[in-house]
């Protein structure tokens, strides 16, 4: 089994263009479109982002963002890793990169959305310490939604 390598790189890449289109994809699958809050390659190269890709032998296999909001808050955004490659934890591992920058820059809290139908992220949420809570930010609160938080103390030794 190769080594997966996980850094900060551009959205507007090929290849991490297609995670998108394939994670785009998969949400509309289990969720009505209203209700799926999609950012674009575009939106995720703005400066209030950073986007981790997870790669293997130079393949994108999975990607995860920081998005950035006022008032100390972060939100785990765009995290989806390909069906091949599910079950070896690299989800966990872009949200603990995601945690760390949070925690380097100082934020206080981690918030993020997701669906109804995935409980399997639910489960890299939950053992990476986020609890269910109310809609959070501007987020319409309704039955395809689960929505999840984490306190965070900052850390000066933490790196992303």
């Amino acid at each position: 089994m190769s080594r997966i390598s996980i850094a900060a790189e551009s959205a507007l890449q090929d290849d991490v263009r297609g995670l998108i289109k394939e994670l785009n994809a998969t949400l509309l699958e289990l969720t009505p479109p209203e209700f799926v809050f999609h950012m674009t390659a575009e939106q995720m190269a703005e400066p209030d982002t950073t986007v981790f890709i997870a790669r293997e032998d130079g393949q994108a296999v999975a990607c995860g963002a920081l998005k950035r909001h006022a008032d100390g808050v972060g939100e785990v955004k765009r995290m989806y890793t390909r069906p091949s490659h599910r079950g070896r934890k690299i989800g966990a591992m872009i949200v603990e990169r995601v945690e760390a920058l949070a925690r380097q820059e100082g934020l206080r809290r981690l918030v993020l959305e997701t669906g109804d139908q995935h409980p399997a992220a639910w489960t890299v949420y939950e053992r990476a310490g986020f609890t269910r809570c109310g809609a959070v930010l501007d987020y319409p609160d309704s039955k395809w939604s689960v929505f999840y938080e984490k306190q965070l103390t900052p850390s000066s030794r933490h790196s992303p």
